[in-house]
């Protein structure tokens, strides 16, 4: 179990308003396609130099990537979102230990730093081994920790990262999918051991539903068939029931841990808040009956930012020992999820989307150049799904 868990951990940290809106070829590495237009040499990205508040946001022109191994691809940014973890990573989270895996893994210096993960765009380049991709191909995914980021117009990408754009999306909507649904999954599938199958007739808690991966989390489940129960603010309670929450608990008017309680036990806990939420959601669950609690709000990044790498990676495993223990105690698990690359689960994902079980919620829409403003909605909180950022204009979009 431990052996399972670091092999997790090390793939995570690799690749680790209030209106709703439900070409070319080279002979190392690249193969012979057609082209949708040249590609520039350089590009416009959005880069840090150091951690900081939004002052160390600075657009600037930079080197475009170029592929160096067989089973890479360069897209065409059309559209990006702001997670959580950009503005955390904007203020130095995951100092400690994130460069020194991205120089494991033969990445670049730790600056400059170009912020984002999730995007949607279009194949301009492809190496030699990919198969499943052609240049003109739309595109969504999420870029790992040992590239740079999707706030710029081109990204670098394996065919780990990447799969087919659903066809019923238009860029922006698509992308602000992948790190959330990639986020859920890695919680409610890799590590909280949930199917389809095994979901049906369960209930389940997702705490803040109104939030990025709580949306997605609430669609997901419903959909298999499961039992949904969600915390959220007042205003939040109908985008929560319309994306399908069996109940909605107010944490504004209403006692959360009483209300809880009255609903009954709970088989699975989606925890995406972190803090003292821990401490009374494991008191939800049911006792001897392999309950899940699974949080993506783990201590690991903190400690080691805190207090050192190997001091840190101490304390994260101290933590981790006591809560599985004290789950253990009661016949319930204990787990920390990450977001991991999972093209598969893309994939499957896309095809939900396009049937329409599940559904993009955008909050709002910016353009290129108003990052810094689209950072600053992201860290005021209150999120009622994804902020995207608009690479290129999406006259899909218009058109719908």
């Amino acid at each position: 179990m431990a052996l399972r868990f670091r092999m997790h951990l090390t793939r995570a940290l690799l690749f680790s308003n209030k209106t709703h809106t439900i070409v070319r070829s080279r002979r190392c590495f690249g193969k012979s396609s057609s082209r949708l237009a040249p590609i520039p040499t350089t590009m416009k990205a959005w880069q840090i130099h150091k951690y900081g508040d939004n002052d160390v946001l600075q657009l600037e022109s930079t080197r475009l990537p170029k592929i160096t191994q067989p089973d890479q691809l360069i897209v065409k940014v059309h559209a990006a979102s702001i997670n959580p973890i950009d503005i955390a990573m904007r203020g130095g989270y995951g100092r400690a230990i994130i460069p020194k895996l991205k120089g494991l893994a033969g990445g670049s210096s730790e600056f400059p730093l170009v912020t984002g993960k999730d995007f949607s765009g279009v194949v301009m380049e492809t190496g030699k081994r990919v198969k499943n991709f052609r240049v003109g191909d739309e595109v969504w995914g999420i870029t790992s920790f040992q590239y740079h980021g999707s706030h710029a117009e081109y990204v670098l990408i394996t065919t780990k990262e990447v799969a087919k754009k659903p066809k019923t999306l238009t860029h922006t909507e698509a992308a602000s999918v992948p790190w959330v649904a990639m986020t859920a999954w890695a919680a409610i599938v890799t590590f909280g051991n949930m199917s389809e199958r095994k979901a049906l007739g369960k209930r389940i808690l997702v705490h803040a539903g109104s939030g990025g991966v709580g949306s997605f989390a609430i669609q997901l489940l419903k959909t298999w068939g499961a039992e949904v129960v969600t915390t959220c603010s007042t205003n939040a309670i109908p985008l929560v029931t319309s994306l399908g929450a069996d109940y909605a608990v107010d944490y504004k008017t209403q006692n959360v841990i009483a209300e809880l309680q009255k609903i009954g036990k709970y088989d699975m806990v989606i925890d995406t808040l972190g803090g003292t939420t821990q401490d009374y959601s494991m008191e939800l669950l049911k006792k001897w009956s392999n309950a899940n609690y699974v949080t993506v709000v783990s201590p690991l990044l903190k400690d080691t930012d805190q207090y050192g790498l190997l001091p840190g990676l101490a304390s994260a495993g101290l933590s981790m020992a006591t809560s599985t223990i004290k789950g253990l105690t009661s016949g319930q698990v204990y787990h920390w999820a990450f977001c991991m690359p999972n093209n598969t689960a893309l994939t499957t994902i896309g095809e939900m989307m396009d049937k329409k079980h599940i559904l993009p919620v955008i909050d709002k829409v910016f353009t290129f150049d108003q990052l810094p403003a689209a950072f600053t909605k992201v860290q005021a909180g209150g999120a009622r799904g994804k902020t995207v950022v608009e690479v290129v204009k999406d006259t899909m979009a218009a058109e719908k």
